[in-house]
C-alpha cells in the first residue's frame, strides 16, 4: 500500500526521579546524602531508510512513545538513559508541526536523521544539592517530561524528472519503455493513483530517476481530484516533463490541456512555477498528430517539443538523451523558503519574564515552560523541596509581580491544574 501522508503523536520519554538517600553503614552515622541522579528519557528519532517507498508503516501507529530513564538509586546509583526510539521513514519525508504547520525537518538523504522530540533530562538525587551551607539536603528532583508533539509527515517522492499531464495521455506507457518500471496500465481515467518510479539508463553509463504522477486535472491546485497529492510530488522533481496527447485522442485538444496543466503548476507554488520544463508530445503515430504539433508549436515556439510513439516506440533516443544533458546542468534546489521552518532562536529581552500571570475569575494563573517544569520537577512530599520552589518562584519575581498586580495574601495561584494558596 502507498501511503504518502499520516498524523501521529510522538511523546518523548520522561527523564528518571532523583534519590533521596543517606549513606547508612556501621561505624558511619553521618554519611551525608547518597541518592544518585535519574537517567535520560529516551528520544523519538526518524532515520531516512532508502529501501522505504511508502509511510504505511505510520499510518497505523497513532501514538508513539519513548521509555522513561531509570531512577536514581542509593550508595551514588545513577538511573541508566532509556534507548531511543529509531522510526526509518523513506527518503523525500518532510516532518510539520501539525499545530503550527510550520517545518520541522526535511528528510531526504539517506540514513539522515532528525530528533523529533527530545527525552527529559533526569532529576537530581539529592548529593547533587549537597553544599557547604546545606551538606545535607532532604530532597531531590522528579525526572523532567519529555517533548510532546502532534506532526505531519509528507512523502514526496524523490525523482529528476516529473511526468505530469491529463490522464490516459501515455505516462505510464512511456515510463514502462523507458525503464524496468512496471506501472499499472489500463484504458481508463486514473489508473495511476500512487506515483510510480523508474531507473532509466544511457549507453554512456549516465542513469536518471522519473517518476509517473497521477493525472491532472483542472482545479488540482485547490485539491480536486487528486490535487495537491500530486502536485506535492512534482515539487521534489528537476525536470517536469508535459506528456501531451498530441492525436486528440478522445477528441483532446493539445493547446487546451497544456494550458490548464500550466494553470494548476502556477497557481500552486513559485518553485513548481519555475522548474525547467520540456514537452513530450505523445501518440504521433495518429492521423492528426502532425497538424496539432505545428498548431502547438506555433502558439509555443519557446517550448522544447520532442514527437514520440510509445506505440511505436519512436523517438525515445533523443528524448531520453536530452533529459539526461539538462540533468548535468541543473544544480541543487531549495524546495522551501526559510520562513516555512520551524524556528528555534530564542529571542532575550531585558525586561522579559519566563511567565505570564492573569486573574482568571480571582484565580491567578501562572503559565510559562519555565516554572511549568520546576513544577513538575518539584516532590511535594519533601518539605525542603517544596522550600526550593517558593524561593524559586520567589527568585524570577513571581510574588512581586502577584503584588503589583493586586493578589493579597490568601488568595488562589494556579499553576497546571494545581491550586496554592498565595502567602508568605
Amino acid at each position: 500500500m502507498f501511503v504518502d501522508e499520516t498524523i501521529i503523536k510522538v511523546v518523548a520519554g520522561k527523564g528518571g526521579d532523583g534519590c533521596t538517600s543517606f549513606r547508612r553503614e556501621k561505624y558511619i552515622p553521618m554519611g551525608g546524602p547518597d541518592g544518585g541522579n535519574g537517567g535520560k528519557g529516551g528520544d523519538i528519532i526518524f532515520e531516512v531508510d532508502k529501501g522505504l517507498k511508502t509511510l504505511v508503516d505510520l499510518r497505523y501507529k497513532k501514538i508513539i512513545k519513548a521509555d522513561k530513564g531509570v531512577n536514581g538509586k542509593g550508595s551514588t546509583r545513577n538511573g541508566a538513559n532509556a534507548s531511543d526510539i529509531i522510526i526509518a521513514v523513506p527518503e523525500g519525508t518532510t516532518i510539520y508541526d501539525a499545530v503550527t504547520n510550520l517545518i520541522l525537518a526535511d528528510l531526504t538523504k539517506d540514513k539522515e536523521t532528525f530528533i523529533v522530540a527530545h527525552g527529559g533530562r533526569g532529576g537530581r538525587g539529592n548529593k547533587a544539592f549537597a553544599t557547604h551551607s546545606e551538606p545535607a539536603p532532604k530532597f531531590s528532583e522528579l525526572g523532567c517530561p519529555g517533548e510532546e508533539k502532534l506532526i505531519k509527515c509528507e512523502l514526496k517522492v524523490m525523482a529528476d524528472v516529473g511526468l505530469i499531464g491529463m490522464p490516459s495521455v501515455g505516462k505510464s506507457t512511456i515510463l514502462s519503455l523507458i525503464s524496468s518500471a512496471k506501472p499499472k496500465i489500463g484504458a481508463y481515467h486514473f489508473t495511476t493513483l500512487n506515483p510510480n518510479l523508474g531507473v532509466i539508463k544511457l549507453q554512456d553509463n549516465r542513469s536518471f530517476v522519473m517518476a509517473d504522477l497521477p493525472g491532472l486535472i483542472e482545479g488540482a491546485s485547490e485539491g480536486a481530484g487528486l490535487g495537491h497529492k500530486f502536485l506535492r510530488h512534482a515539487m521534489r522533481t528537476k525536470i517536469l516533463a508535459h506528456v501531451i496527447d498530441m492525436g486528440s485522442f478522445e477528441g483532446r485538444n493539445p493547446i487546451e490541456d497544456y494550458e490548464k496543466i500550466r494553470k494548476e503548476i502556477d497557481a500552486f507554488h513559485d518553485k513548481l512555477k519555475n522548474k525547467k520544463e520540456i514537452v513530450i508530445a505523445n501518440k504521433m503515430d495518429l492521423e492528426n498528430a502532425l497538424e496539432n504539433l505545428k498548431e502547438f508549436k506555433k502558439v509555443y515556439p519557446h517550448l522544447e517539443v520532442y514527437p514520440i510513439s510509445a506505440l511505436h516506440q519512436d523517438g525515445f533516443d533523443n528524448l531520453i538523451k536530452r533529459l539526461a544533458d539538462l540533468l548535468d546542468t541543473l544544480e541543487e534546489e531549495e524546495i522551501y523558503n526559510e520562513e516555512d521552518y520551524e524556528s528555534y532562536i530564542v529571542y532575550k529581552f531585558q525586561n522579559e519574564r519566563p511567565y505570564t500571570i492573569k486573574n482568571d475569575n480571582g484565580i491567578w494563573v501562572l503559565e510559562g515552560k519555565e516554572i511549568e517544569e520546576l513544577f513538575k520537577m518539584t516532590r511535594f512530599t519533601e518539605d525542603e523541596a517544596v522550600l526550593r520552589f517558593a524561593r524559586k518562584l520567589k527568585g524570577i519575581g513571581v510574588e512581586e509581580e502577584l503584588e503589583r498586580l493586586g493578589a493579597k495574601r490568601g488568595d488562589t495561584v494556579q499553576i497546571l491544574d494545581y491550586m496554592f494558596e498565595f502567602k508568605e
